[in-house]
């Protein structure tokens, strides 16, 4: 119990900026739980999103309370997948022999700068014209489940990181249950169909990159991560789930 306790709380620690259950050491035994709770997270940070919009929305403008929401929404995170992110696209950008190296650099390359800001104007902006905010805890919930599959499933290819350490350590009894609960979420919204599209996403995400690098890293992780919360905010802003 006290091992699950402490995945929870690496979890919440990785993945926010919550000040609440800091844990910043990778224990041996509790990465597999911390990976439990990934969806779980994302959960909480739409939740929490969605209760300051429920508080806020008598009182500011809708699009300039989105972009109050977006600016949250990088706060609470902490920015962490959309580092990923960019260090992804300056990959896709390099020569294939030379983008793993590139992903590692811990400066942001240009292309890696200019199509993350494009990237966060995009999501800013659907956000100020988005409709449904009781949803985001899913949207939030689904695209950290994606990460989990992509762990569980996925090759990873690199040898060291807590990406390595989530690898070796997420069992599939841990996986079943994060998806387990996933699904019940997703039955409580009735919105099996924005589940259908987040393992889409996977799906196409996962194809690029195994045929490019042969797996999955940790920065691709925050990508997938990224590009499914942006894909399912926009399929429910144009009505498409």
């Amino acid at each position: 119990m006290r091992d699950i306790f402490k995945g929870f709380a690496l979890a919440m620690s990785m993945l926010t900026t919550v000040p609440f259950f800091k844990i910043h050491n990778f224990y041996k035994g509790i990465n597999g739980y911390a990976v439990m709770f990934y969806p779980l997270v994302g959960f909480v940070l739409g939740a929490i999103l969605w209760g300051v919009y429920s508080v806020l929305s008598p009182y500011i403008a809708s699009t300039h309370l989105g972009v109050i929401i977006f600016a949250l929404w990088v706060l609470l995170t902490g920015a962490l997948h959309l580092d990923g992110f960019s260090d992804t696209i300056d990959g896709l950008y390099a020569p294939k022999e030379r983008a793993l190296e590139v992903m590692k650099d811990p400066h942001v390359g240009g292309m890696g700068m200019i199509i993350s800001a494009s990237f966060l104007i995009l999501k800013a902006s659907t956000l100020a014209h988005f409709g449904t905010f009781y949803l985001l805890p899913l949207v939030l919930l689904l695209s950290r489940l994606n990460a989990v599959l992509a762990i569980y499933f996925y090759p990873y290819i690199s040898q060291n990181g807590m990406g390595a350490l989530a690898k070796e350590e997420l069992t599939k009894p841990q996986m079943l249950i994060a998806l387990f609960y996933s699904f019940l979420a997703v039955l409580f919204y009735n919105k099996l169909p924005l589940l259908v599209s987040a393992l889409l996403v996977l799906f196409v995400i996962k194809s690029f990159f195994i045929k490019r690098y042969g797996g999955f890293t940790g920065d691709i992780y925050g990508f997938t991560i990224e590009a499914s919360e942006l894909i399912l905010l926009n399929l429910l802003l144009f009505g498409s789930v």
